[in-house]
């Protein structure tokens, strides 16, 4: 009997704050897989171990959440004033299904430091000391991040003292700058508030009428009121993963918000964009005990946030979250200002289930509409393992 031999490809498993995923150059696959389609979807899905009805990701490299079912392609860029394009891809745990509709903001902050050390990057852009500046084209929305990457003695320095809610392990500080993160291709003429509202009362059959702030920055997503769905904000993940039934209200939320943005036209269409939009609720600032037995006092943060990410409560919080979270908390009138105290501020601290988070971000009124120029966080990461996956070769 005829056995089909594993095939290698060179990769990088790196964390990118909260998330991890497995790291490729685009001239490193496959030739089949260097072109969108079937194949690359095949490819990856059998890298990271899915679709397992298991749930368990055993026979691949994802860790079985959302944070961990990833991928990442890079490669030098060809578009003007930019270094690396960086293509991300959401792998499904227990379908054969890759997302592309988004960005992972989480591992933007891993893709500077894979580009600089896998020479994507002009060696004259790159400082043997100081600071390195990559200019990153983020394929799947069409927008610009830049990267600020500690460099030392001519390598990216991984190693630091910063400490980032939800990663047990201080690191290098990353600082990434998501400019203007209002998305072009999604919802209604690709406006930052695809209705047009700051608030809608969105209609959900079953469980009713909800106040939603539907924004598209950074990620598309729906905040709605903690007390609205019957929370307080300070829920942790076992409170809501292992509830079945809240589960299924917070993905018909999504569904018919989805529709209401203009990114799908039937919420049947809803289960094959898993990765957006995202589903958020907020309250007001409250004490809490983060996953981690960490203290967080009300006073710490301006307002609580929860996230729902590919079914399920995020441990932590996304990064492209993170920025519409500090997008819309610079908007008066949105629920997440509200829940903020109302105020205008440039930058919010928010609690999460893993700890808190700053975000900056600088919004106006241009002609009458809401645009934000960039927002501002800091993340950290480090290469886990390099070399080469393997994956047998007729997986693909």
């Amino acid at each position: 009997m005829a056995h089909t031999a594993q095939i290698k490809i060179a990769a990088t498993y790196m964390r990118g704050g909260t998330s991890k995923g497995v790291f490729f150059r685009l001239q490193d696959l496959p030739e089949a897989a260097q072109v969108p389609g079937a194949a690359r979807d095949a490819l990856l899905l059998r890298v990271i171990g899915s679709p397992d009805p298991y749930g368990k990701q055993i026979d691949g490299m994802g860790g079985a959440t959302s944070s961990t079912s990833k991928t990442v392609i890079l490669s030098k860029s060809s578009r003007p004033e930019h270094d690396v394009d960086y293509l991300f891809g959401q792998v499904s745990i227990d379908s054969a299904f890759v997302d592309w509709s988004g960005n992972c903001g989480n591992l933007s902050a891993a893709v500077g430091p894979f580009a600089i050390s896998n020479g994507l990057i002009d060696a004259d852009r790159v400082p043997r000391d100081g600071m390195a500046t990559v200019r990153i084209w983020q394929a799947n929305i069409g927008k610009t991040i830049i990267a600020h990457v500690p460099m030392t003695n001519g390598a990216v320095q991984e190693t630091g003292d910063f400490e980032l809610d939800g990663v047990t392990f201080p690191a290098a500080e990353v600082q990434l700058e998501f400019m203007d993160p209002a998305a072009e291709e999604e919802g209604a003429g690709g406006a930052m508030f695809p209705t047009g509202n700051l608030v809608d009362d969105l209609e959900v059959p079953g469980i009713g009428t909800l106040k939603a702030t539907m924004i598209n920055a950074g990620i598309p997503t729906i905040f709605v009121n903690a007390d609205a769905i019957g929370y307080t904000g300070t829920e942790l993940q076992d409170a809501i993963n292992g509830d079945p039934e809240a589960l299924a209200r917070f993905e018909k939320i999504r569904a018919y918000g989805a529709v209401r943005m203009g990114l799908i036209k039937d919420v049947s269409e809803a289960a094959k964009r898993q990765h957006t939009p995202k589903v958020a609720f907020v309250a007001r600032p409250a004490a809490y005990v983060s996953s981690s037995g960490k203290a967080v006092a009300a006073s710490d943060v301006d307002l609580l946030v929860r996230a729902m990410s590919m079914g399920k409560l995020h441990h932590a919080m996304m990064g492209t979250a993170a920025v519409a979270i500090g997008t819309a908390a610079a908007i008066p009138g949105t629920v997440v200002n509200a829940a903020a105290g109302g105020s205008e501020r440039e930058a919010v601290r928010f609690g999460h289930p893993s700890g808190t988070l700053r975000v900056g971000a600088q919004a106006a009124q241009v002609d009458g509409a809401w645009e934000v120029k960039k927002a501002i966080m800091s993340r950290s990461a480090r290469v886990l393992m390099e070399g080469w996956v393997r994956v047998p070769g007729d997986a693909f």
